[in-house]
């Protein structure tokens, strides 16, 4: 590789009072015929929060640029040679410590703070162990475009990333936090700027939940799974569920993919983790025939592969929403949520029961990732994924996530930097119905899923046809500017009328086609003839290029936004991906995804969409400042008090609830255990003990020995025991 390709963003160059201009190479997609993209979407953003090719100055240039000693062949003069000079050598003697020690420099000796002073910052500045203050320069190895990294394993890879990126491994302080995805956004110990950084995130699906139209090889070699209760109970029938689940952690989402995303221009990454990350039950009732049932997932495992994850996403500089995807008992009776079919989560006689238990689980995460050692690279903590709201009722849910936003703010305090933004999935309702709801809150975000895919349609509309509201010479037909129609105008008005707002999820899924998107053995709305959709070898240029404007359309309505998902694996029948619309990585190969997401800004505008523009920054109490956890009074006036009442339990019936009692011993998820490959370096740093806040001591929530409970998968039509099940009286 030559040097005029290692570093096409000229990461030298120190930018002037009116900023630097960085050129692009190699992205068709930014200079679309018919003139350049404007500098922002007025549909999604306003033109100065979020610039596309314009550096603002505002972070610290890449410690790959001039100042590392990378001279561009280009940039030499052409002169007769002057090796023979005395002043030859004394130049370069100078040029040879300067490309040692300025790179030490500007990661070890000085401070990569951002101004925290920034209205709209919602991450913390560096924490203590945030910078390779200490570490010894042999140790710490820093890559860019072209450079070549080593696993852990000794394999190697070339990391590819032209948009400015950098990773750091430093073996003496694995909490190093000086790396970062892109040019255009904050390394991990700067602050990140609401309405004005923007995410531009892709889900890691299927890597710790999987589900059958993701990972669909474990379920084709195990027939009767459709979810993760049955998978792991067929597993261990056959003695195999440790090293099968053990097998996918540790290969299906490996450190290359962590690369990739970085070098594809995307800034974070959304991790779904189920609950069993941190413990699971053996007795959790007992079912209609009298038999106890006991939780059959691979308890504590996944763990260590999630903290595994997590040190690669520092590594790459990528920031992580943590998403606690499963709950017990089932919030929405989805093969995801941990077992399909019935909802047991605050709904039916088991609803509050398995409600009390899911509080302990948040409570253990929101301990460990907001220890410093992780709070600048876990900035985002889902608590519940995907509530069914329409079986719940509105009322449960928000006194659940009242009664979650106090836990976790009183372990981690209140204001920028401590802990993270806890995100509120939408349950499935309008945003517009969430507008107000917490007023004062400390960092609390809304989620919401907007997909076409699931709206109970056949949804046979081309793609490959000339799009609705262009210039003629766009294609995709309907499907971007219903994309823009649809969201663009609602997630800016909860920006406005809520605060944070981000879509969680996302796909390029225009209908339901796919192997097992919908389920199992379920057909889909689309009808009998999916193949097309499911043989992305068979899609012309045309749908390509159609599939590719709808994904620019739907990132530049949605603004913040996190792709379900990066990668589909392969079918065992096949060898190919069946599900090609729900994977990120196959659609950077295929063409139909942009190789540079900002190339999404102002799509809607061009497509003929009025812009309805959030006006930002946000309100300084929304990210951690001023005001930031001063409840309002009338913010909980509405709110049912906990434990609220829930649906589909009798009227007479609804104080004998069976609960749990609070006598257990809350889990403390343990710290990564690290060996260094480097020879001579090792650690030197504090590891975390897994626990933030010591002043928590309350203890957890465990069954209430005699008590019979019934099946809390399985309880909405059980009855309720008439007695010994609730907690004895507190004095």
């Amino acid at each position: 590789m030559s040097t005029e390709d290692f570093n096409p963003y000229n990461l030298g160059h120190q930018p002037g009072a009116a900023g630097s201009q960085a050129t692009l190479q190699g992205s068709p997609y930014l200079h679309p015929s018919g003139g350049s993209l404007p500098a922002s979407s007025q549909t999604s953003f306003p033109r100065e929060y979020a610039p596309l090719l314009k550096e603002e100055g505002r972070y610290e240039s890449s410690p790959l640029g001039r100042e590392g000693g990378y001279i561009l062949d280009s940039e030499k003069p052409r002169r007769r040679p002057i090796y023979k000079s005395v002043w030859f050598w004394l130049v370069a003697v100078i040029v040879v410590a300067a490309a040692v020690v300025l790179p030490v420099y500007f990661l070890v000796i000085k401070p990569k703070q951002h101004d925290s002073s920034a209205q709209g910052a919602a991450s913390s500045s560096s924490s203590p162990d945030s910078s390779p203050s200490g570490a010894s320069k042999s140790a710490i190895k820093i890559g860019g475009d072209g450079s070549v990294v080593t696993k852990d394993d000794g394999t190697t890879f070339v990391y590819n990333n032209s948009f400015g990126g950098y990773w750091v491994s430093n073996p003496e302080n694995p909490f190093d936090n000086s790396a970062r995805p892109n040019s255009w956004t904050p390394p991990l110990n700067q602050s990140w700027r609401w309405g004005q950084d923007r995410i531009h995130g892709v889900n890691l699906g299927g890597l710790f939940v999987p589900e059958p139209f993701i990972v669909p090889s474990l379920f084709e070699t195990n027939p009767g799974a459709v979810d993760e209760w049955t998978l792991s109970t067929i597993l261990a029938s056959k003695g195999q569920l440790q090293n099968v689940m053990e097998a996918h952690y540790d290969t299906f989402i490996t450190e290359e993919d962590l690369a990739q995303i970085a070098g594809a221009g995307l800034n974070w990454i959304r991790v779904p983790i189920p609950f069993w990350a941190v413990d699971t039950w053996s007795d959790v009732g007992v079912d209609g025939n009298g038999q106890t049932v006991s939780e059959p997932f691979l308890a504590r495992v996944c763990w260590k592969y999630i903290l595994r994850l997590i040190g690669w996403a520092r590594k790459y500089g990528l920031r992580v929403l943590l998403d606690l995807h499963t709950i017990p008992g089932s919030q929405n009776g989805y093969n995801h949520s941990g077992k399909l079919g019935s909802l047991n989560w605050l709904n039916g006689p088991m609803g509050l029961a398995n409600a009390e238990r899911s509080l302990d689980y948040i409570r253990s995460i929101a301990e460990f990732i907001s220890q410093p050692e992780y709070k600048d690279v876990v900035q985002i903590f889902g608590i519940l994924n995907e509530p069914f709201l329409p079986t719940i009722g509105r009322d449960p849910i928000e006194s659940f996530y009242l009664r979650a936003y106090e836990m976790v703010r009183n372990i981690t305090g209140t204001g920028e930097g401590n802990g993270p933004i806890i995100s509120l999935h939408d349950g499935f309702d309008s945003l517009k119905n969430w507008a107000g709801f917490l007023p004062g809150a400390d960092r609390v975000a809304i989620d919401d899923h907007p997909y076409f895919a699931f709206d109970g349609q056949s949804n046979r509309e081309p793609v490959n046809i000339t799009a609705d509201g262009g210039d003629g010479t766009m294609l995709g037909g309907k499907w971007p500017l219903q994309a823009c129609n649809a969201w663009g105008a609602s997630m800016n008005q909860s920006r406005q009328n809520f605060g944070i707002t981000l879509a969680g999820e996302f796909s390029n899924a225009i209908n339901d086609c796919g192997l097992w998107v919908v389920g199992v053995g379920v057909p889909a709305n689309y009808g009998p003839d999916c193949g097309y959709w499911m043989d992305a070898s068979q899609w012309s240029d045309a749908t390509k290029q159609g599939l590719l404007n709808f994904a620019l359309a739907s990132m530049d309505a949605l603004g913040d936004f996190f792709f379900w998902t990066w990668k589909i694996g392969e079918s065992t029948t096949t060898n190919t991906v069946q599900a090609p619309l729900w994977s990120y990585k196959l659609g950077l190969q295929g063409g139909w995804m942009p190789p540079d997401p900002r190339a999404a800004a102002g799509m809607c505008q061009r497509l003929g969409v009025q812009p309805q523009p959030f006006d930002g920054p946000f309100q300084a109490w929304q990210t951690g400042g001023a005001g930031a956890g001063t409840l309002a009074p009338q913010a909980t006036a509405s709110i049912q008090p906990w434990p609220p009442a829930l649906s589909h339990v009798p009227t007479d019936a609804a104080g004998a609830l069976p609960q749990y009692t609070s006598t257990g011993t809350p889990v403390t998820l343990p710290p990564q255990t690290l060996s260094s490959t480097t020879a001579g370096a090792t650690p030197t740093v504090s590891m975390g003990n897994g626990w933030f806040d010591a002043q928590d001591t309350a203890p957890a929530v465990t069954p209430i020995a005699g008590c019979a409970y019934p099946d809390a998968w399985d309880a909405v039509n059980a009855q309720i025991p008439l007695s010994g099940c609730l907690p004895a009286p507190t004095a």
